[in-house]
């Protein structure tokens, strides 16, 4: 019984439904073309034209293209020449102008002394043509001569010679004595000079490692490292290298006060030069004196040349000479000046170094020890042993060495031959 009920009540839901559905909907006078009349015993509810005009218009917001809306100034045809209180009379908002010469390098007012800070008031620098740079602003340029040129081609310089290096050694070794070592020692380097060379050598290698990680280790470490480990790396080798820095410079000048006189170009330089040392088929090496032409290059270009500049663009960047401002301009070409004369120099100094160790045999040892063999020095460096056989060169240059040779030390075993 209870269902019937349920049944007969949704039926009766569903006619009432559709007899709403089926009634006609009123008349609408405004879709008939009809105008309803105003009721004569109410004219005073009748809106007034002016009102009805000023009715908001139905549908919300209202958009406008932009193209439409043109401000009055810029129908002024000095308008991209107006001042910045110009502009603000007619656009209030609008620092346009303000901004446009910030970024032409225009300097505003600063409380600073311009003797102490004289880009104080420059917030962007002005426009420059670096070489190898659009013209644009001098940070721009600096940035697009940094990592458009030096970072890629100094990169490629360095895996060159180290892939030339490889393929040498890999090729022909370590180049070896001819004949049978004699036992007899000769003197090459004093301890002094062992130290100079070394203290010199050392900070040469921080400085070469801690630079090359700053410029190229976003590239090879960050991705194993992390941001955070290679921040914290980055960080402390800046430091060391801001600090090793003048150690280096003072060992640099050592150097070149311990070696000059027998780094002086001769004569018979040019014709180890033309044989390029005997490096590439030669049976013997060329003569040579106690440095050869090869190691006179190394100490001219590498150490006395690209070394002053370096060390002089080092010392700029860690502002430590006297009688400049270092504003912005100067440190960013003092920073391409001493990333590609450093660049220049670590090409250089890998080839020294590879001789130095691997790629001469006994030439570690007397950098390490001071002495060579009698038959190392008449086979890498005849003119040299004929001088020292000849009476004209001690072999035993520093006072313990020739204090051992008086009391029969072990070190020295009879005169060269």
């Amino acid at each position: 019984m209870i269902e019937r009920l349920k049944l007969l009540a949704l039926a009766g839901m569903l006619a009432a439904g559709a007899a709403l559905a089926q009634a006609p909907a009123a008349p609408n006078p405004s879709a008939s073309g009809a105008v309803a009349e105003t009721p004569a015993a109410a004219p005073a509810q009748a809106a007034p034209p002016a009102q009805a005009a000023q009715a908001p218009a139905q549908g919300g917001i209202r958009s406008q293209n932009i193209f439409d809306v043109k401000p009055e100034a810029s129908a002024d045809p000095n308008y991209l020449k107006q001042s910045n209180a110009e502009r603000q009379k007619v656009q209030p908002g609008n620092n346009a102008p303000m901004w446009r010469q910030v970024g032409q390098g225009v300097t505003g007012y600063s409380s600073l002394p311009r003797s102490e800070a004289p880009e104080a008031g420059n917030l962007i620098q002005p426009f420059v043509n670096y070489p190898g740079a659009r013209f644009t602003n001098a940070g721009e340029a600096w940035r697009q001569v940094r990592n458009n040129w030096i970072i890629p081609y100094g990169a490629a310089l360095l895996f060159v010679v180290l892939l030339a290096i490889a393929i040498y050694y890999f090729s022909r070794g370590t180049m070896r004595l001819h004949g049978a070592e004699t036992g007899r020692k000769i003197e090459r380097f004093t301890p002094f000079e062992r130290a100079t060379h070394w203290s010199n050598a050392i900070a040469f290698v921080i400085l070469a490692v801690s630079g090359i990680v700053m410029a190229f280790g976003k590239f090879f470490l960050l991705p194993v490292l992390g941001a955070a480990l290679f921040g914290w790396l980055t960080y402390a080798l800046k430091t060391l290298h801001n600090v090793v820095g003048p150690l280096f410079v003072l060992t640099l000048v050592l150097m070149f006060i311990t070696f000059v006189r027998d780094n002086l170009p001769r004569a018979y330089d040019l014709k180890w030069v033309m044989k390029a040392g005997g490096l590439f088929g030669g049976a013997h090496e060329p003569p040579s004196h106690r440095f050869n032409a090869g190691e006179k290059v190394v100490f001219w270009g590498g150490v006395l040349v690209l070394g002053s500049i370096v060390a002089g663009s080092g010392l700029f960047l860690d502002r430590l000479l006297p009688g400049f401002v270092y504003t912005r301009g100067e440190m960013q070409i003092a920073h391409m000046i001493h990333a590609v004369a450093t660049i220049l120099m670590m090409a250089m100094i890998l080839g020294h170094i590879y001789i130095g160790t691997l790629g001469m045999a006994g030439a570690y040892d007397a950098m390490r020890h001071g002495y060579v063999d009698e038959t190392w020095a008449r086979e890498h460096h005849a003119y040299w042993y004929e001088d020292i056989a000849a009476g004209k060169i001690p072999a035993q240059r520093s006072q313990e060495a020739r204090a051992e040779a008086s009391v029969g030390g072990v070190r020295v075993e009879g005169n060269p031959s």
